[in-house]
């Protein structure tokens, strides 16, 4: 490379570059169990190209790998996606979405670090991998809200049968969604923030 000002490095596409207007960010993780729609969700909402580390799923994951109710997925996230959604001019959140595979859970404590909050995507066909995502989560101190993917074939249950199921204070926000489409996984977004917004209310007044 020639140094004299022929060639310069290549700055951020302009797709990538955050709003003039913005003067705060917050980092966001979206966890759950294989399959439960993490990828989908960043991709869906995300305002530029997220970065996805998506790898083909191959034969030696099977017996390792719990890919109940998601036999025709190819592909799975070994690492973690990443986008960016702006809630305002000036409030912009970066999201992470975590591997599902337990054997790449080993990774989330990075990516729990410094989070403001999460949202926990959770398969009715499967609510018991739900547990240990948001046992970790507990043990971490992240506020956390549950969202319901709609999954066509999954079975539907009032939202306080499955507050009771699992296990859940009255306090967290469950709502329910389809992360195909982005203003649902924006209202899940939203509603993340806004019970953050209450966490920090009722901390200033104690």
């Amino acid at each position: 490379m020639d140094f004299n000002g022929s060639d310069s490095i290549p700055g951020p596409r302009a797709e990538d570059q955050l709003p003039q207007t913005a003067q705060a960010a917050a980092k966001i993780v979206i966890v759950g169990g294989f399959g439960v729609g993490k990828t989908t969700m960043v991709g869906s909402v995300s305002e530029i190209t997220p970065l996805t580390t998506e790898e083909t799923m191959t034969q030696a994951g099977i017996g390792v790998d719990d890919n109940f109710g998601s036999a025709s997925k190819t592909a799975t996230t070994v690492a973690m996606d990443f986008g960016r959604i702006s809630i305002t001019e000036q409030l912009v959140l970066y999201l992470f979405g975590t591997p599902g595979q337990q054997r790449f859970w080993f990774l989330w404590n990075g990516l729990f670090e410094g989070a403001l909050g999460a949202v926990v995507l959770v398969d009715t066909r499967r609510l018991e991998v739900s547990f240990d995502v948001m046992g970790r989560l507990e043990e971490r101190g992240v506020p956390f809200v549950v969202a319901i993917n709609s999954f066509p074939d999954a079975p539907r249950y009032a939202i306080e049968e499955l507050r009771t199921a699992l296990d859940l204070t009255p306090d967290i926000p469950i709502i329910e969604c389809d992360v195909r489409r982005r203003a649902s996984s924006r209202d899940v977004l939203m509603t993340l923030m806004r019970f953050l917004h209450s966490l920090a209310m009722t901390g200033a007044r104690t």
